[in-house]
């Protein structure tokens, strides 16, 4: 019983963590516009770590952009350290000066984001591959612009509203 309660406590203890906000303050004056940040190829490299601080994942991704004017296509290949692999195809549209939504299969209904200033946050949810089938899981991303070539991501992870970790990725653009 009191293991029980311990791991109650720990998950609500994780609820009440603080997670970022736009109104947080600007600690830069970059700005991120993100058809051209990911217009060309990057590399990400990334970890899933859950809601104990135990890292359970790690991969790196290759991607390529494509921004037309009017749509950001994002073809993202994903290696994971145990050398299974997985494609992931996003199309974002910009429906807004700061506004984009967009979806990728496996994602339920439609992503949505907003820009300011150096920070992007992004929501969805998605039918994540693992390795014994698929978890529904909810991301709250957030990225910041740490330089002209490079961006930190920061992704809150839920499975049915109850926090089970986070992906922490860095995205470096190739000059």
């Amino acid at each position: 019983m009191r293991w029980m309660i311990l791991v109650l406590g720990l998950f609500v203890l994780g609820a009440c963590t603080g997670k970022p906000s736009l109104d947080d303050e600007v600690l830069s004056d970059r700005q991120l516009n993100l058809e051209e940040f990911f217009d060309g190829r990057l590399t990400a490299y990334g970890q899933f770590q859950d809601v104990f601080g135990t890292v359970r994942r790690r991969f790196t991704v290759d991607i390529e952009g494509i921004w037309d004017g009017e749509t950001l296509t994002l073809v993202e290949d994903f290696v994971y350290e145990d050398q299974s692999t997985e494609r992931r195809v996003w199309t974002l549209t910009k429906t807004g000066p700061d506004s984009w939504q967009g979806t990728a299969p496996g994602v339920i209904g439609i992503a949505i984001g907003e820009e300011k200033g150096d920070t992007f946050n992004w929501q969805y949810t998605i039918d994540l591959p693992v390795p014994d089938g698929t978890l529904r899981v909810t991301f709250d991303d957030w990225m910041w612009l740490l330089s002209d070539d490079r961006l930190l991501n920061r992704a809150y992870m839920k499975r049915a509203g109850v926090d089970i970790g986070d992906v922490i990725i860095t995205f470096e653009k190739e000059r």
